[in-house]
């Protein structure tokens, strides 16, 4: 540091709180004479033996610094490996947020996301066009789409007032409202006692424990967050509010209070967001959509299998957390206004890592039956055929609706089925198992930040490369189960006379064309490049597996 002594953050757990004013409320101009906004650098104090919840714990310590430094009533959440890429995004969202019908039912706007540094292929999924351009639009034409951890825009009432807020308004409307949620003006927490309007100090005791209880002890924080037009109190000097931003990044500030489980980014899963936006949709409000013609946001995406399957990891543990907690939204929430089918995306997003239990099962059985000469799946009636058909037409025809809608080509939208196949039989199935001991038994598991790609590594340098992991044995121990599975069927026909030949080569044959889309996994390990023409032929292997598979 500047006056010689080492900086107190090099041991990244065991460190005080730190705030740098880098640019302040009468910061610089820029060459042309106009105000630069404020920049702050904050780190949380870090101590071992407390729980600090990763991403979730340093975003809330922000919101709390913000709102004794500033108090603006948005915020924008971008990942570290995020840039603005459109100077006029925020403008598009206050669009919404200061809408006089609509902003004040809005608890975010949520931008979609888009990578740099992806190959032409895009080998790993990373743009999840279907996903961002169909899915999340849909959702905005019910209550509005999931959070997705960036990207994004919030409204500091929704983040952290919620139900205060909303009893505020309805006291000074009249209506009625409920007595556990205490009304304070400025001077009732500046100055105490005084002038408070209860009728006792029993009732105004009991107010500011409430307080306390919600918002944590911070006269300050409160103070601001209370104020109706957002600022910071005019009676605050600068010394005492960066006095009292250390104080609420304080490992201890949040114990015993609302943090975290009612207010600001809900703990409890390593997806943090997913958790964060059912909770303000199941209390009523609901979230915009916005896709402005040029991105608004734009980041690094994994180009590693390695990576990108630790990431899919992550997500699908998240997922798993959610679903085996009393945030589950298959039963959490009914009590609130949340819509039916925004329900129901939820719960998609919950269950998904689950499906990597059948897909096993798709991908052994066959194999199993090779191996053994003993197929289990008897001849099945014509009735059951037709019910079996009409499912891959409809399967069929939503990949041409989303192809349609999109305005993805079929090699990427391929690409996208290929990537679930590998990502369900390692990183859901992982997430599925280690989401059960965790909640169970109580075995927690780490995550690793994503490492993504960077602009000094050469182009794709990272994409060739072969970094092993745990999560490739699953996928890699299938493939040769089944290559050998194959093997072993051809051998038995060969060696069985013509009886049974035909029969036993149509199965090897068809378990070849349910091999063929995990065909890009092996491709990995040596980074070859691909003829486009090689896609066409993929859906068209895949669709006569799936028939051969129902009438034979």
């Amino acid at each position: 540091m500047q006056d010689g002594t080492p900086w107190p953050g090099n041991n990244t757990r065991d460190h005080p709180g730190m705030i740098q004013v880098f640019l302040g409320q009468s910061g610089g101009l820029d060459t042309d004479g106009n105000e630069l906004p404020r920049l702050v650098y904050v780190s949380r104090e870090k101590r071992p033996g407390f729980q600090h919840h990763k991403k979730a714990g340093a975003m809330n310590s922000l919101v709390r610094v913000s709102a004794v430094l500033t108090n603006g009533p948005f915020l924008l959440n971008l990942d570290c490996d995020h840039y603005i890429n459109n100077s006029k995004a925020l403008r598009e969202a206050m669009c919404f947020m200061m809408d006089p019908n609509l902003g004040k039912h809005v608890c975010y706007v949520q931008f979609p996301q888009r990578f740099d540094g992806i190959d032409k292929n895009d080998r790993y999924a990373n743009r999840n066009t279907v996903f961002f351009d169909i899915n999340l639009r849909g959702l905005d034409g019910i209550q509005g789409p999931v959070y997705v951890g960036t990207g994004c825009v919030f409204n500091r009432t929704a983040l952290v007032l919620n139900q205060v807020k909303r009893a505020l308004t309805r006291r000074k409307s009249g209506k009625h409202a409920d007595p556990t949620v205490p009304v304070f003006s400025l001077e009732d927490i500046e100055e105490g006692v005084e002038g408070a309007g209860f009728d006792d100090e029993k009732s105004l005791l009991m107010s500011q424990m409430s307080l306390e209880k919600r918002f944590g002890q911070s006269a300050v924080f409160v103070a601001s967050t209370l104020m109706e037009n957002g600022g910071v109190p005019p009676s605050a000097t600068p010394e005492t509010l960066l006095k009292e931003a250390i104080h609420v990044i304080s490992c201890g500030y949040e114990d015993k209070t609302d943090w975290g489980s009612e207010i600001g980014w809900i703990y409890g899963s390593v997806t943090e967001d997913i958790l964060t936006g059912f909770k303000m949709h199941a209390r009523g409000w609901r979230s915009i959509y916005c896709m402005p013609k040029r991105a608004a946001f734009k980041g690094s995406a994994p180009i590693n299998l390695s990576d990108r399957l630790n990431q899919v990891l992550r997500w699908a543990l998240g997922s798993v957390e959610i679903l085996l907690s009393r945030h589950c939204p298959i039963w959490y929430g009914y009590s609130g206004r949340l819509k039916w089918l925004e329900r129901l995306a939820y719960i998609n997003t919950t269950i998904y890592p689950i499906t990597a239990i059948p897909l096993l099962f798709y991908c052994t059985l066959p194999a199993i039956c090779l191996l053994t000469n003993k197929f289990i799946i008897p001849q099945i009636s014509n009735i059951a055929s037709i019910w079996f058909i009409s499912l891959f037409l409809s399967i069929f025809a939503t990949g041409i609706l989303e192809m349609r809608w999109s305005g993805v080509g079929i090699d990427e939208w391929w690409r996208n089925e290929q990537f679930w196949v590998i990502g369900g039989v390692s990183a859901h199935l992982f997430a599925v198992f280690q989401g059960l001991l965790k909640v169970l038994a109580g075995i927690d598991t780490n995550f690793t930040v994503t490492s993504k790609s960077s602009d000094e590594d050469g182009d794709f340098t990272e994409l060739y490369m072969f970094k092993w992991t745990t999560l490739l044995i699953p996928p890699t121990t299938l493939l040769i189960v089944n290559l050998v599975g194959v093997v072993a069927g051809i051998s038995h026909a060969v060696n069985s006379g013509l009886s049974v030949m035909g029969s036993t080569l149509r199965q090897a044959f068809l378990r070849l064309l349910g091999d063929h889309p995990s065909l890009p996994f092996p491709k990995r390990f040596d980074g070859s490049p691909e003829p486009d023409t090689h896609h066409c032929c993929r859906v068209v292997y895949s669709s006569c597996f799936h028939l051969f598979t129902v009438c034979g």
